[in-house]
């Protein structure tokens, strides 16, 4: 679906902009390829600049409530620098390379849930207008697509999938937020286990997965979160044998009491500054860091709207991509 409006910036008569992307899903750290096609107005102008920019839905706790906002997460700049004559029609071709945190929206053509889009905005004669919004379709990398077809294979139940605002403690993150993937357990681990949470943190050299495991209590203790972290590399990953990495991953989380740093099939370590730690969660019971109380605002009269240092804005811009693309995937089930 292409989502196409004049420039209000610019009034009306002004150029109008519509981005299509070329066919299939993107891959995290891999190309991205279409065309910005633009439609000149009633009147000749200079394009300055034509920049993507990739947003995501993405929640932010504050205090027992649950927010939900937009931000931005990289910007492209893939043209400009010409002149539109009335009426004219020019394509302007780009491959750019997505961020190698962006979250995957799909696994084997199903969709997990997470939105994401393609915002393309023109710079003409001084003004800027965010004019076409597209959603943006990601699909794992092999050693992300490993690991859940793993899980789902050891008997994991998909429930959901989500985008939260924080950062996970000891690792490399980059992007403001995370992607968390939460399953339900496999029968032999349903006794030990309520849920099972999956965070992937890819960069060049390989991926950080995190596990979080939410532990039952016993007849003498509380239930807990017991996280673990551990490194795999992208290459070969074709070659592992998926379903004992991955059982051997829950197990320890079962078992063992506290977080930790394992490595995995590749003996993949993160740079030095990306290091993995354990953090201490005995003060506050859970491994990630959201926002804080004064970073999060309640939004307008369109819906929620989350407000924090760092680029969130109000939902209400991309309501109508997002909601369509939603509705796309519902056909498709």
């Amino acid at each position: 679906m292409v989502f196409k409006r004049l420039l209000g910036a610019l009034g009306v008569g002004g150029p109008s902009v519509d981005t299509v992307l070329d066919d299939g899903p993107a891959r995290p750290g891999g190309p991205l390829s279409g065309q910005v096609h633009l439609e000149g107005g009633s009147a000749d102008c200079e394009i300055e600049q034509i920049t993507l920019e990739l947003v995501a839905r993405v929640e932010a706790e504050h205090g027992d409530e649950e927010h939900e906002g937009v931000v931005a997460f990289d910007r492209l700049t893939v043209g400009g620098g010409f002149r539109l004559t009335e009426g004219e029609r020019r394509s302007v071709p780009f491959t750019v390379t997505l961020p190698w945190e962006t979250p995957i929206t799909e696994l084997h053509g199903q969709p997990l849930g997470v939105v994401l889009g393609i915002r393309t905005e023109l710079a003409v004669a001084g003004a800027k207008d965010k004019g076409d919004l597209d959603p943006l379709r990601v699909a794992p990398l092999p050693a992300q697509e490993g690991v859940l077809e793993a899980l789902g294979q050891l008997g994991f139940g998909f429930t959901s999938a989500d985008l939260e605002l924080g950062h996970i403690h000891g690792t490399g993150q980059t992007l403001p937020f995370y992607q968390e993937i939460e399953l339900s357990p496999a029968p032999q681990y349903a006794h030990a286990v309520n849920e099972v949470e999956v965070t992937f943190l890819a960069a060049p050299g390989g991926m950080e997965v995190v596990l979080e495991a939410d532990k039952r209590g016993g007849l003498f203790s509380e239930g807990h979160d017991a996280v673990n972290r551990f490194a795999v590399g992208h290459e070969g990953a074709e070659h592992v044998d998926w379903n004992a990495e991955v059982d051997a991953w829950v197990r320890q989380l079962v078992e063992h009491h506290g977080g930790g740093h394992a490595a995995g099939h590749s003996g993949y370590v993160p740079h030095p500054g990306h290091g993995l730690h354990h953090h201490d969660t005995s003060h506050d019971g859970h491994h990630r860091s959201g926002p804080s109380t004064g970073a999060v605002v309640a939004g307008a009269a369109a819906g929620v709207a989350v407000g924090v240092v760092g680029g969130f804005v109000a939902a209400e811009v991309i309501d109508e991509v997002f909601d369509d693309d939603e509705d796309e995937g519902d056909d498709e089930d």
